[in-house]
């Protein structure tokens, strides 16, 4: 099964994917022979700030049965059981790490990222996939980052056509764009 959850800056999305995914894996740990459960970290240390924001997401998971990987580039590069149940968190930091390594273009990076989400996909049991809502703001950006926001966009769009379950999240609570059948069958 694979879920999408976005949300803005603050908005509550990596506590409620980190519960999702949780539940997921106890729901159907007895059924799962050797799965784990894997926190697919992104996001790489650039300055105090996002040292900060690291250590808070590793103390929220801490003693919950992670095993933690960290990946920055190259999804399609990592290795799953089909029996595992993955958080990836979080899409918006690996595009932007993908994007802004080397000179890529805009075509190669998406390319790779779809690849190596085709692969996660394919390779395990859930996939609970936490992404920034980056577009609600009007802020007008420059070339580069208007570029970051397309591709984030484009990649976001495939993985919610893609998705069994589609929440978004706002303010903390939780609104099921796709998949409200399913959501109440086994989520809640």
């Amino acid at each position: 099964m694979v879920t999408l959850i976005i949300g803005g800056s603050g908005s509550g999305k990596s506590e409620y994917a980190e519960d999702k995914v949780l539940e997921l894996y106890h729901l159907e740990k007895e059924k799962m022979e050797n799965g784990k459960l894997i926190y697919l970290a992104t996001m790489q240390s650039f300055d105090e700030e996002s040292k900060l924001k690291i250590k808070r997401h590793q103390q929220m998971r801490s003693g919950k049965g992670f095993t933690t990987k960290e990946c920055f580039f190259d999804l399609q590069d990592i290795t799953f059981s089909s029996q595992d149940t993955i958080l990836l968190e979080c899409l918006s930091n690996l595009v932007a790490n993908e994007m802004f390594r080397e000179s890529r273009t805009q075509a190669s990076v998406k390319a790779s990222i779809l690849r190596g989400l085709e692969k996660v996909i394919d390779d395990s049991k859930h996939l609970v996939i936490v992404t920034n809502n980056i577009f609600d703001d009007g802020y007008q950006y420059d070339e580069i980052t208007k570029e970051y926001q397309k591709l984030l966009a484009e990649i976001n769009q495939w993985i919610a056509k893609r998705a069994q379950l589609v929440v978004e999240i706002v303010c903390g609570m939780e609104q099921v764009i796709k998949g409200k059948e399913l959501y109440e069958k086994f989520i809640q």
